[in-house]
């Protein structure tokens, strides 16, 4: 059903974290919308809070530039870049890679604070991502509990304006998993071991984007 490349990566996730075997599907499908979503000139945007804020901006920045994989511009851009400055051109050519473009929600402090200061906190990720997003887009949400109400106003919007939702919480799911297209619910309740799980899993994600549009001699010279 799935190409030998996702097999390989979530097989090793799973020998590796075997409780995640129960979400392996939903890690799985996770994947394939995010991927569809970049195959289609779109965009991730992440959120959460607390720990889940550092995990967004960490899957941010793994998505951003190489996690393993060299991401070198293509001989296009690196032309034009020496041909506007030799000198400049020639380093950015060889220092520039490839970028998935991937949005943190929690790391804009002057507009979060604005939004907070001068209308209220649970809409401040629902008014980033209804001024980032794009119907074709993917809303990450990640909520320990999947209850988390800035989360959630988040999530409405998305749905709103076509933008898929996929959720990573704890074994409950809360209400995100409701609103979610699908939602990763990894077999723990307590904070700090809910989270322990999702770094491996966004991981996981990070690794078979970066194969999938960078993994091969064709793609390599990025796009």
């Amino acid at each position: 059903m799935f190409d030998n490349r996702i097999e390989e990566y979530v097989g090793l996730l799973v020998k590796r974290y075997p409780a995640l075997k129960t979400v392996q599907k939903d890690i799985i499908t996770a994947y394939l919308i995010m991927e569809e979503c970049y195959m289609n000139g779109g965009k991730l945007l992440i959120a959460g809070n607390g720990g889940s804020a550092a995990d967004s901006e960490h899957m941010a920045g793994e998505l951003m530039k190489r996690f393993k994989i060299r991401r070198p511009v293509s001989e296009e851009i690196a032309r034009k870049l020496e041909s506007i400055d030799p000198i400049r051109g020639k380093s950015l050519a060889e220092d520039l890679e490839c970028s998935l473009m991937a949005i943190p929600l929690v790391a804009h402090e002057a507009l979060t604070t604005a939004y907070i200061n001068d209308v209220g906190g649970h809409g401040v990720f629902a008014q980033q991502l209804f001024g980032y997003g794009r119907a074709g887009d993917v809303f990450l949400a990640i909520s320990t509990s999947g209850n988390s109400e800035n989360i959630l106003m988040a999530a409405v919007v998305a749905k709103a304006v076509g933008i898929q939702v996929v959720g990573l919480t704890g074994a409950g799911g809360g209400e995100l998993a409701k609103v979610s297209d699908v939602v990763v619910k990894v077999p723990e309740v307590e904070t700090y071991m809910v989270q322990e799980y999702h770094l491996p899993i966004y991981h996981c994600w990070c690794l078979m984007l970066e194969d999938k549009f960078f993994g091969n001699s064709d793609r390599n010279r990025g796009k």
